[in-house]
């Protein structure tokens, strides 16, 4: 048993590697400084006018060199990245008539008629073990009995929340439809035509020369892909603001047959949408919530088995779903596990590489006994926003990233309250922890998103502030009453 005393040293210890890992630079430039001023302590008047006269009688050089200097600071500035800040965002919160209880959700489902006995109980228990709880929503459509799941309906559950959710952004950040220079949609199962992005160039009238864009069958990681295309564009265009907005249409998507496997959706996936407007204006950084720092991507496509694991098909009886596979948890581990590889270096302070690296160095060596280790991200991120995509995905990354429950809060009580919204549920997150007031100037906060594909993507935001809530913010009228606290087993 590891006495008390010693395990207070082992953190003792810990804490002053990670110190003095950190500060290394910093300590080893304190002697450099110290000697640098000794030397300045004995420079005489004469020296100066030693350098004066050399300088003098070498005008060509200096010139030379000052157009040099000069150039370079030019071609530098010029060339590199532009910041990219997150203005605003609004996440949509649908009307108290659209909620869904799992009973009504139960009761519904047996009036439908088109689920056998063993289906309705195998979705009763998934929604019992889902984190789900009883206030998430469904579209108008889907309260009906039958459901009406038309082209019709689809269009309207999709205009209700895009322009709910833009019509909120408008209106907090005072940017008018034509200051929009690039827009970005991303819906991954509803495409009509004319596309979700040209829906809201008509409704909002934006200028004819916008660059628009409309991302279909990404999954729910969709929203980080978006992000980064919307940054690229940033980079090109200038003094302009980019609009993305990420969503996922129920509608025409809900899965009326037997195959267990497609059934999952059905009872994980509810109504929500988020509209982010990004700006590259220096102008804007006062007023801005956050800074972008990283967009790290992961494609699996090339795998067959994590290409097939999220896929939309038929069943035998023509009844078309999405096809969830056994092996969905252990692929997104091995994605995540890419995707960190790259993150890391990125964000890690210099003792967490260090230490990752040696072991890596003694396993490659052969030497199988060290065990592999994970780099601890909490020292790089003070707020993660996992994707709520479903409570085992959530409880697999606080245990694979070694997270704390608080550090998982925002993903659990997100798909409490809204259920799984897609690629959206990432801002709600960031909302409930804005809502909580947590967010503080510098703080950092890392996006994860998983989709079909199969792809695992993530974000880095620094905050530029101390984040207060939104009015529109969708926890307000609720975030007194969570964290809930309920078993994770």
């Amino acid at each position: 048993m590891v006495q008390p005393n010693s395990a207070k040293q082992s953190v003792n210890l810990k804490l002053a590697y990670h110190y003095l890992m950190t500060h290394f630079f910093t300590l080893c430039l304190i002697p450099f400084i110290a000697f640098t001023l000794l030397q300045f302590s004995v420079i005489k008047y004469q020296d100066f006018q030693i350098l004066y006269l050399h300088l003098r009688h070498n005008l060509v050089s200096v010139l030379v060199s000052c157009a040099v200097l000069v150039f370079g600071l030019t071609a530098y500035f010029m060339t590199r990245p532009r910041s990219v800040y997150l203005v605003d965002y609004a996440c949509y919160r649908p009307p108290d008539n659209l909620r869904v209880e799992s009973s009504k959700f139960m009761n519904h489902s047996r009036l439908i008629g088109d689920f056998d006995d063993s289906s309705l109980e195998f979705q009763r228990k998934i929604l019992e073990r889902s984190g789900l709880g009883e206030e998430t929503y469904l579209p108008e459509a889907m309260h009906q009995v039958p459901p009406q799941p038309s082209m019709a309906a689809a269009r309207e559950e999709a205009e209700q929340v895009m322009f709910g959710a833009l019509d909120n952004l408008f209106g907090a950040t005072g940017v008018t439809a034509k200051d929009i220079g690039v827009l970005v949609v991303n819906c991954s199962l509803f495409n009509p035509t004319p596309s979700l992005s040209a829906m809201i160039v008509n409704r909002y009238k934006l200028r004819g020369n916008i660059k628009s864009f409309n991302l279909g069958g990404m999954g729910c990681s969709a929203g980080l892909i978006a992000i980064d295309l919307a940054k690229d564009m940033l980079q090109l265009h200038r003094n302009t603001y980019a609009l993305v907005v990420s969503t996922e249409n129920i509608t025409q998507n809900w899965y009326f047959g037997n195959k267990k496997s497609m059934l999952i959706p059905n009872c994980l996936f509810r109504v929500g949408a988020a509209a982010v407007l990004l700006s590259n204006r220096s102008s804007d950084k006062r007023r801005s919530k956050y800074k972008i720092l990283h967009v790290v991507r992961t494609h699996k496509g090339s795998d067959d088995t994590a290409f097939r694991c999220v896929y939309q098909e038929q069943d035998d009886r023509g009844k078309i779903g999405v096809t969830l596979s056994k092996d969905l948890m252990a692929i997104a581990g091995k994605a995540l596990k890419t995707n960190i590889t790259t993150l890391g270096p990125l964000v890690l302070p210099v003792s967490e590489q260090l230490l990752f690296l040696v072991t890596l160095v003694g396993r490659k060596l052969g030497n199988r006994n060290i065990k592999a280790y994970i780099p601890d991200f909490k020292l790089a991120f003070q707020h993660f926003c996992i994707h709520a995509g479903g409570r085992a995905v959530i409880e697999e990354l606080e245990k694979n990233l070694r997270l704390e429950p608080v550090h998982v809060e925002a993903s659990r009580m997100t798909l409490h309250r809204f259920g799984n919204t897609s690629s959206s549920s990432i801002w709600y997150e960031l909302a409930y922890i804005e809502a909580k007031g947590r967010m503080r100037k510098g703080h950092r906060v890392w996006q994860i998103g998983f989709g079909s594909g199969f792809k695992c993507n993530s974000a880095v935001w620094e905050a530029l502030r101390n984040v207060k809530p939104d009015p529109n913010n969708p926890w307000l009228d609720c975030i007194h009453r969570y964290p809930l606290h309920y078993s994770t087993h």
